[in-house]
């Protein structure tokens, strides 16, 4: 079995899977932390890999950029794959002075400004979350590892280059940063009753005008990397 997007076969990917934007990323993240680890997609240039962290099978699959590319990866995952736990380890531009480059934020929710909802003809406005239990294990992981972690209300948004002050008034309501995947996650994951957890790491800062370079991007953020992988092993 495969997709249009996926060369994968039934039971070539674990119930456990990281989920970069990158496809570099998650290139970086097998050959790195990953044990025998094998590639079962290249179609697009959307690297897939299974191997096994700490004896446990773990797969990472890049989603690309926005929620209609995530959408697509998460679904297929799940539905087709049996994937249980979504695990997305990506990047974020934060809206405040105590979230700085480098810190890694969970997004117990996601906030939008996405029609992405409307797929699912909800009579109202719906706000997705994290699961408690990824939460749960990655509170718990962090101690272990030592890493300093934040969380709170992300944003997931369609627009790249925006206009204006926008991001102001989602820090206003203490929104801690933005990024453009998590909420559809959110969505596909409650949807189908499956686990999923954005933790993304600031690469951008809209208040200090800091950004990090594409290489950071890349192969920088590896406290966010363990910690993801801790989650898929606890």
């Amino acid at each position: 079995m495969s997709t249009h997007i996926n060369a994968a076969k039934r039971g070539d990917i674990a119930e456990s899977v990281l989920l970069p934007g990158d496809p570099l990323r998650a290139k970086f993240i097998a050959e790195n932390f990953l044990d025998s680890p094998k590639l079962y997609n290249a179609i697009r240039g959307m690297f897939g890999y299974t191997g096994t962290y700490k004896g446990v099978p773990v797969s990472v699959q890049g989603t690309g950029m926005g929620m209609p590319s995530m959408g697509i990866y998460s679904w297929e995952l799940i539905t087709e794959y049996g994937v249980q736990n979504l695990i997305r380890v990506g990047t974020a531009g934060s809206f405040h002075e105590d979230v700085k480059i480098g810190d890694v934020v969970l997004g117990v929710s996601a906030s939008t400004d996405s029609n992405y909802i409307h797929a699912f003809d909800i009579p109202g406005t719906y706000a997705p979350n994290a699961s408690w239990d990824l939460l749960l294990k990655a509170q718990e992981a962090h101690k272990d590892l030592n890493i300093s972690l934040k969380a709170g209300n992300i944003v997931s948004c369609d627009v790249f280059y925006e206009f204006g002050d926008w991001w102001k008034k989602w820090a206003k309501m203490n929104v801690l940063a933005v990024e453009m995947e998590a909420a559809a996650l959110y969505m596909n994951a409650a949807y189908n009753k499956v686990n999923a957890l954005a933790m993304v790491t600031i690469s951008d800062h809209f208040i200090t005008g800091e950004h990090s370079t594409s290489e950071e991007r890349q192969h920088s953020f590896t406290d966010m990397m363990k910690l993801a992988l801790e989650v898929c092993v606890k």
